[in-house]
């Protein structure tokens, strides 16, 4: 099964409100659609976030990359053929938002061609838990949306995303905590906003607010620093912006690491699933974490979830979508009690919304 055209659309898709992230606030996210098409029809379909600080690429940029360096890379190659795509792309250095697309997009097919969802092809399960993300705002509003979350869609995880001064964090988690109740789990990420020398007691400090889990506290590598301050952490350690790769995921492992992030909209499933066999092997953790995913995105992220290998720490975070106020799916998935069914649909082409795909074009 061969290579015989593909397609690459744009969109934008506004926010239901401001989204402060560490690097920038944004009030909508644009996104890439690839499709690839096999010589005999089959078509699989990927998505990808344009963040030049974020993924350091622009529309002009993926496709000229896509075009004339990645994709003539798999002319004359069977795509259903895991190994022999991985080796093309292997042989390609950096691009890793080009690559990972189509990585997902040749699994998409894979499911297509053998007529039967991807989470069950990789051996899953189609019931997902998942963590609702609370993004930056004041304490106030970030428990008044933690609360209506829970309620709403029943979840029993929130991922706070921290790093606005340790005592508006700590005065946040205090808030949130008040609102949602004590059986509701949190974990922080700082996305690495405090000192190396900070960190401990930061970490300290969020295990005494009862969160589980503390990601990128401070900027991270996998040295005597980092084996130090997971040593002496009373929480997980879940290292996220420093580990992309199963390689860099054995170094990590090497110096003490708990838990991982493996994120396929970054990666590529294949690049995920690797780190999560090192994880397994290790006796750690992968935890499947969003991307900024569209609805799209993340019925295509989370076919991993209910098939990893490595221990549970927690539900994937890939509930970004419902911060969007508009999708490219012809229906947005629902969350009750906390978790999202994916659909039966072997090709996930056939979920996509073309006429929003044009409508919101840049």
């Amino acid at each position: 099964m061969k290579l015989a055209h593909w397609s690459l659309h744009f969109y934008r898709l506004p926010y239901v409100r401001e989204v402060r992230w560490v690097y920038a606030a944004e009030s909508s996210g644009d996104y890439a659609l690839l499709t690839i098409v096999a010589d005999n029809g089959t078509a699989g379909v990927a998505e990808g976030v344009i963040k030049p600080t974020r993924t350091g690429a622009s529309p002009r940029s993926l496709m000229a990359v896509l075009e004339t360096v990645v994709l003539p890379e798999l002319q004359g190659l069977n795509l259903l053929d895991e190994k022999a795509v991985l080796g093309a792309l292997a042989r390609i250095p950096e691009n890793r938002l080009a690559k990972a697309m189509v990585d997902n997009a040749c699994w998409a097919l894979r499911a297509a061609a053998a007529g039967k969802p991807l989470w069950q092809l990789l051996g899953g399960k189609p019931e997902i838990d998942l963590a609702y993300i609370l993004t930056r705002q004041s304490p106030e509003r970030m428990a008044a949306e933690a609360g209506d979350a829970c309620a709403r869609h029943g979840f029993r995880t929130l991922k706070v995303q921290g790093g606005q001064g340790r005592e508006t964090d700590l005065r946040t988690l205090a808030e949130v905590r008040a609102a949602v109740g004590p059986e509701v789990a949190l974990y922080v990420d700082a996305n690495g906003s405090y000192p190396r020398e900070d960190a401990a007691a930061y970490v300290r400090a969020l295990a005494d607010a009862g969160v589980r889990v503390s990601e990128d506290p401070c900027a991270l590598a996998p040295d005597a620093a980092f084996e130090d301050l997971q040593r002496a952490s009373p929480l997980p350690i879940l290292v996220d912006l420093s580990c992309t790769s199963a390689a860099e995921a054995e170094l990590y492992f090497g110096r003490g690491a708990r838990a991982v992030a493996a994120k396929p909209a970054r990666i590529g499933l294949s690049e995920a699933r690797a780190i999560d066999a090192v994880a397994a092997r290790r006796g750690g953790s992968a935890a499947l974490a969003l991307y900024y995913e569209s609805a799209l995105g993340t019925l295509l992220s989370l076919q991993l979830a209910g098939a990893l290998a490595s221990r549970a720490l927690l539900p994937p975070s890939q509930s970004f979508f419902l911060l969007l106020g508009a999708q490219v799916t012809k229906e947005v998935p629902q969350i009750r009690g906390g978790k999202l069914r994916l659909p039966d649909e072997p090709c996930l082409e056939k979920l996509v919304d073309w006429n929003a795909v044009k409508r919101l074009k840049p």
